[in-house]
Order: structure tokens, then C-alpha cells, then sequence
């Protein structure tokens, strides 16, 4: 008997964790953090887990919303071993010790104790990595073993395959089947998938408002130059884990072949130490542009500046984390500048989260009056703004694609709101009706035989 139990990413994008009991083994996938909400909100629950079997997390990729929990988790449960591939063991390293000053401002006194800079030592310490496509026995008594898949959504994410007794359990964590400009797109295990848990992230948007990647890149290109040519500059908000690397590959390499004025780039941040990451690892996983170092990709650190006002006296491009915004970061405090300047662009490239200062923007237009929080008086708009769609997730018809594939009769939708999953379900059932779909509620179990 196999119960599957969400701890989080029930109906939502949000603290993705997922329980497999497997007749008494714990395995747990993926432990995040909410990146909307704060304190003991953000964290899945793991008060559902005080009477079950705990052995072991397999991590998909280090993205916050997948792994930011983990340190909680083993101060509850420190006997848990963690597996995760060689890559998210180097991010993770990174992304969990700069979050430890973010939560130290999130959190109220006395709501929950922060980890510290030496449990993150240690647990990164204990983290045992296998390679993409090496099997790895997890219980030799049980008969499980485990192996990784390249899910081609940033460096490291990996879709993970257990091989219990008879049955095979896929869970694709963030998957991606196209290429973009750096990562080549996900590989998928061969042969019947007995349970496919399945992320959902783009089930609700109608793919005709998703350009291939290569035709976004030159509506990307022309958009930029005729900023530029006004003597403005674009600011385009990314997350420092992916998305930074993605789109400061794709801009360097349209101005090496001169669809994109050269002009000064800078970035900043976690995302800096990220690219290098992604450089040491250019030959060991699955990429394009193997010969692209981005550690040598001309750009200005934004730390270095005396102010933000150095960006506006000559035209540049700045890539700034957060990727939707977030309030206090160095995206929303540049988004309030820039929003003010009349030959100046903010371009969105990828989701924002309906309930972020970046949502607000992306669905604003020149002249429009917006507040971007609670505290913020309302301004209007002076700079362009567009919106692309950078994806590092599969487009909808490539999830349907994914069940085809795999021919499982048992299928969990996780990772998505509510509008995606019921579009996912729905179209399951409507070209396999003899199939099982679930949608994942939060503490809800689901038992398969």
C-alpha cells in the first residue's frame, strides 16, 4: 500500500512537500518554503508527519518554494537522510544561508527560532548527491531504489522515479520539455508509470501566449533596442536562481550577434555566486552553449554603485532579484524609480504571483494609476512597461504530453492554483477517461494500491 500526503502545494504554488508512505518507509519530496507568506505560515506542514515513518527527503531542485523549509524539517526529524543531485547540494549551500537574514526580518520575536549559519553547515554537510540517471537504492530490505531525470527547469532540477517493489512512482517537480537558453529541456523515464504526481504550474494559461523560446528572444531583442535608442534603460526583475542566468546568457549572446545594442548590464546579489555554479558545471549536465562562461560575460556588480542614480544618466540593462517584486527588494525599490521615467521600460519575463507588487505592475500600462502596497501612495506610470514569457515550465500541452508518455493510471496534480488543476483534471479525463486524476489537498491522503 503507497499513501501520498501533501504537507504543502495542495492548490497552490507555494510550500511544496510531499509524503510517500511506502508499507512503513517516510519519504519525503521536496520540502519548501511559501515565498507570500512569513513565519510559521511559509512551512508545510510537518505536524502531519508525528506519527508516520520518516526516512528520507529527496529534494528536486533548490529553488525556495522546494527547499527553503529543509533546515526545520531536520531540527524536528535529524535522523532524515537527504538526497538531492550534485548540483542543488551546490545551490542550496548558497540560497540557504542568504535566506537566514530574510527570515531574521520576517519573522516576529519568539514565533519560531531561525536556523543558524552553522546548521546550515552541517546539513549541507549531510547531504548525501547522486548524479542525473544513477540508480540509487534507498531500502534494499523494501526494495526501493531511486533515481534522478533532468527536468530542464534550472541547474540541478531533476523529476525523481522510485522503483518500489513492483510499482514505479514519478513526481516531476518542476519539469520543462522545451529548451531554453542555457538548459536543453527535461528527459522522462521510459516504460508505464504505475503514479505520476505531476506540477501543474501553467495548466490554466492558453499556450498561444506563449511564444516558442527563440521567437520571444527576438521580440525580446527589438523591444530592448528601441529603449535604448530613446537613451533609456529596461529593468528586468529575475529570480537570482535561473532566471538571472537565463536571461543574462540570452542578452550577452544577442549582443555578440548584434540584435541587441551593447550597452552596460548589471546584476547583483546571490545570483552573481549562482552563475559560477552554472559555469563549473557547463560539461557535466545537459545545456546549451556549453562554451558560454557567464562569469565572463561583461556586467557591473549594482552593490558597487553609490546610488541607483548612476543607472539613469546613461542607458543600461539591469537584471534585479526579486523576480515578482517582492517589497524591500532591489527589483520593487528600482520598479519605483523607473516607474517614473519617461523613456524607460520594466519587462516582466516570467510568473508573477496575482498577490505580488510585481503582478500589479505586469498588468499596468503607461498612464494607469497603481499602488504597489498598502503603505505606497498611488503614482502613475510614465515608463513602458511588456511582458514576456521566459517559461522554465512546461506549457500545458507539454503536461498532457508528459501523461501520454508515461501512461500512468494513477495521477496527483500538485503545484498549481486552482483554476490550472481543475483545466489539468479536466483534460485528463476528457482524453483518458478510464484514468484516475487527483487533485492534492492538504492533508488530505490518498491511498493507492
Amino acid at each position: 500500500m503507497i499513501e501520498f500526503l501533501p504537507l504543502g502545494g495542495a492548490g497552490e504554488i507555494g510550500a511544496n512537500c510531499y509524503y510517500l508512505n511506502l508499507d512503513g518507509i517516510g519519504v519525503i519530496l521536496d520540502c519548501g518554503m511559501h515565498p507570500q507568506k512569513t513565519g510559521l505560515h511559509s512551512l508545510p506542514k510537518f505536524d502531519l508527519l508525528e506519527d508516520r515513518p520518516t526516512d528520507y527527503v529527496l529534494i528536486s531542485h533548490a529553488h525556495q518554494d522546494h527547499l527553503n523549509a529543509l533546515p526545520f524539517l531536520i531540527k524536528k526529524f535529524p535522523h532524515l537522510k537527504i538526497i538531492t543531485t550534485p548540483q542543488t547540494r551546490a545551490v542550496a549551500e548558497l540560497t540557504l544561508h542568504n535566506a537566514i537574514s530574510i527570515l531574521k526580518r520576517q519573522v516576529k520575536k519568539n514565533e519560531f527560532e531561525v536556523y543558524s549559519r552553522d546548521e546550515v553547515d552541517l546539513l549541507i554537510k549531510s547531504i548525501n548527491y547522486k548524479p542525473i540517471n544513477e540508480k540509487f537504492i534507498l531500502n534494499s530490505k523494501e526494495e526501493i531504489e531511486a533515481e534522478f531525470y533532468d527536468a530542464g527547469h534550472i541547474i540541478g532540477s531533476a523529476g525523481i522515479l522510485i522503483h518500489y517493489r513492483n510499482k514505479k512512482i514519478f513526481y516531476t517537480g518542476d519539469i520543462n520539455l522545451s529548451a531554453q537558453t542555457i538548459l536543453s529541456g527535461a528527459n522522462l523515464p521510459t516504460g508505464k508509470i504505475d503514479l505520476l504526481i505531476t506540477e501543474t504550474t501553467y495548466g490554466a494559461t492558453d499556450s498561444s501566449r506563449l511564444n516558442v523560446w527563440q521567437k520571444e528572444v527576438e521580440r525580446f531583442a527589438s523591444s530592448i533596442n528601441k529603449v535604448i535608442n530613446k537613451g533609456g534603460s529596461v529593468l528586468i526583475p529575475v529570480f537570482a536562481l535561473g532566471k538571472l542566468q537565463e536571461m543574462l546568457a540570452t542578452i550577452w549572446l544577442q549582443m555578440q550577434r548584434n540584435n541587441i545594442t551593447k550597452v552596460d548590464i548589471y546584476t547583483g546579489g546571490i545570483g552573481n555566486k549562482i552563475n559560477r555554479i552554472y559555469d563549473y558545471n557547463r560539461f557535466v549536465v545537459k545545456r546549451n552553449e556549453k562554451d558560454l562562461v557567464l562569469h565572463d560575460v561583461p556586467h557591473k556588480d549594482l552593490k558597487t554603485l553609490p546610488d541607483f542614480e548612476e543607472l539613469f544618466k546613461f542607458p543600461s540593462i539591469v537584471l534585479a532579484s526579486s523576480g515578482m517584486m517582492i517589497e524591500s527588494t532591489n527589483s520593487f525599490m528600482l520598479a519605483k524609480q523607473f516607474l517614473q521615467k519617461k523613456d524607460f521600460a520594466i519587462f516582466t519575463v516570467g510568473y508573477m504571483d496575482p498577490s505580488t507588487p510585481g503582478s500589479i505592475i505586469a498588468n499596468a500600462k503607461k498612464g494607469d494609476k497603481i499602488q504597489l502596497t498598502e503603505r505606497d501612495r498611488k503614482t502613475e506610470i510614465k515608463c513602458e512597461i511588456r511582458n514576456f514569457r521566459f517559461s522554465a515550465h512546461s506549457k500545458r500541452e507539454e503536461l498532457l504530453s508528459i501523461i501520454n508518455t508515461l501512461k500512468s493510471d494513477n495521477i496527483v496534480l500538485v503545484h498549481g492554483d486552482l483554476e490550472a488543476i481543475d483545466w489539468m483534471g479536466a483534460s485528463i479525463l476528457k482524453n483518458y477517461p478510464q484514468k484516475k486524476v487527483f487533485a492534492a489537498g492538504l492533508g488530505k491522503a490518498i491511498m493507492f494500491d
